[in-house]
């Protein structure tokens, strides 16, 4: 994909939304108001990654709408990045009746769209907001409290990258100390993206290589 460049790769993912509208892998596919796929800069550095789109984002048919997108804005402003700069994106592309937490079945459905979204983005640096897109990019059942803030090197779309947990704006926006953590931990993003990039051959080696969804506490599931 290296070769592709970013009209070439805004192609690619339009091919791939178009794929992901027609989806019925699963039964959201029966009761669902919209797909929503994922937006922004496909040559990104860096990309987020939500669990799912919520009420907002159904109606907005767009990842991170309402409070939640305004406050993320803010914070990427603060490390020097507006929301057309980087890659937005979430696990499923469909709402699940009542926001309820993501089945296996709905998350095994829905993971290829993701991995080839970065794959075609080749982000650099993969932001997780909450818990079950940090335990599904990592492939570690952790909860967001134990490893917020803490770069871990692995493989998503083919590709080794830095994966940085992070707790989700739509959780932060009512816990004002959680707040002040998240706006430390997208600092920190900063400082990773400044730094030099490392090429491929220089990656360590065994990186963690994720092929299919790893079991999940329910306690781990959702924004927390």
């Amino acid at each position: 994909m290296g070769s592709l460049d970013a009209s070439e790769r805004a192609a690619a993912l339009d091919a791939v939304a178009a794929e992901a509208a027609g989806c019925v892998r699963c039964p959201l596919a029966e009761g669902r108001t919209a797909v929503v796929f994922g937006e922004g800069d496909p040559d990104a550095e860096l990309a987020l990654v939500g669990e799912a789109p919520g009420f907002h984002e159904d109606r907005e048919r767009m990842p991170f709408a309402g409070r939640s997108r305004e406050l993320l804005a803010r914070l990427l402003a603060g490390i020097g990045l507006e929301l057309d700069e980087v890659y937005l994106a979430t696990a499923l592309k469909c709402r699940t009746p009542g926001s309820r937490d993501p089945s296996p079945e709905e998350t095994a459905a829905c993971e290829p769209f993701l991995y080839r979204q970065l794959e075609l983005v080749q982000p650099r640096v993969v932001a997780s907001l909450g818990s079950f897109a940090t335990t599904l990019l990592s492939g570690r059942a952790l909860g967001i409290t134990r490893v917020h803030g803490q770069e871990q090197e692995v493989t998503l779309g083919g590709r080794r990258v830095t994966l940085v947990p992070l707790y989700h704006p739509a959780a932060a926006l009512y816990t004002p100390t959680m707040l002040e953590v998240l706006e430390r931990d997208v600092a920190r993003l900063g400082e990773i993206l400044g730094r030099p990039r490392v090429e491929a051959s220089s990656a360590p080696p065994e990186p963690i290589v994720l092929t299919r969804p790893v079991s999940r506490e329910p306690a781990q599931l959702g924004l927390f």
